[in-house]
C-alpha cells in the first residue's frame, strides 16, 4: 500500500488566518474550513457507531496513494453513491451498479477502490455476525480504551505494530485495501488512537504520576 500522503500545513492572512489562532496539528491545511473542521470535531474521537466505522473504513481505502482533502471533498459524494454507508446495502451492489459508480465523478473512480468497498461491506456483515458488532471486534484491540500517544512534532508513525496485527486480522477476513498504513490511519481516524500532537489544543493532558502509598507503619 502507499504511504498516506501528509498534506503541508498552510498559513492565511486576513478573516481565514483566524483559523490559525489556535494551535493545531501540523498536517491540517488551515486554509481549508473542511480540513479543520474535520481535525477539531472528529479526528481522533472515539467511534463506536458500526455505520460510522464502515464510512471511515471506506474514506481511507479510498485515499490511498490521494491526498486527504481529496476524499474529504468528495465525502458527500460518497455517501450519496455507497447507500449513506449502509453496510447491508453496498453489499447488495452488483456488476451493473459498480459500472455506473465508475462514471461517478462524485468519488474516485478506481475500479479496485470501488469493488473493493463492495467486498468490504460484506466482509463487515460477516464480522458484525461474528462479534454483535464491528465496533466489538475493533475495540477489543485495545481491550476498549483509546491508545493516547501525546507525540511530538515530526515523530507520529505511519503504522504501528497495532496497525499491522489489525491489518494481517482484517486481511485474513476478506478486507482489501487494509494495508497497515490504511489501517493506522482509520485508528487516528476513529479515535482508537489518540494522535493529536502536543502542540495541538487538542492533546490530551498528560497524566500526573501516581505516588506510591506508603506501606501503613505496624503497630509497636
Amino acid at each position: 500500500m502507499t504511504a498516506r500522503r501528509v498534506d503541508k500545513p498552510v498559513r492565511v492572512p486576513g478573516p481565514a488566518g483566524r483559523l490559525a489562532r489556535k494551535r493545531r496539528c501540523r498536517w491540517v491545511v488551515l486554509d481549508d474550513p473542511a480540513y479543520v473542521r474535520y481535525h477539531d470535531e472528529e479526528w481522533g474521537r472515539p467511534v463506536h457507531a458500526d455505520r460510522r466505522l464502515f464510512e471511515m473504513l471506506t474514506l481511507e481505502g479510498a485515499q490511498a496513494g490521494l491526498s486527504w482533502s481529496t476524499i474529504l471533498h468528495k465525502r458527500a459524494g460518497y455517501a450519496r453513491a455507497f447507500a449513506n454507508f449502509d453496510p447491508r446495502a453496498v453489499a447488495r451492489f452488483d456488476a451493473r451498479a459498480r459500472a455506473a459508480l465508475r462514471r461517478d465523478s462524485g468519488i474516485v473512480r478506481n475500479r479496485l477502490k470501488i469493488d473493493a468497498t463492495v467486498s468490504n461491506a460484506r466482509a463487515f456483515l460477516e464480522v458484525q455476525r461474528e462479534f454483535g458488532s464491528f465496533d466489538r471486534y475493533l475495540w477489543s484491540f485495545v481491550a476498549g480504551r483509546p491508545v493516547v500517544n501525546r507525540p511530538r512534532p515530526g515523530t507520529v508513525p505511519a503504522r504501528t505494530p497495532l496497525s499491522d496485527t489489525l491489518s494481517r486480522d482484517l486481511a485474513k477476513r476478506g478486507f482489501r485495501f487494509v494495508g497497515s498504513t490504511i489501517v493506522y490511519a482509520l485508528l487516528q481516524a476513529v479515535g482508537v488512537v489518540n494522535d493529536h500532537g502536543r502542540e495541538c489544543f487538542l492533546c490530551p493532558p498528560a497524566r500526573a504520576p501516581q505516588r506510591r502509598r506508603r506501606p501503613a507503619a505496624r503497630p509497636k
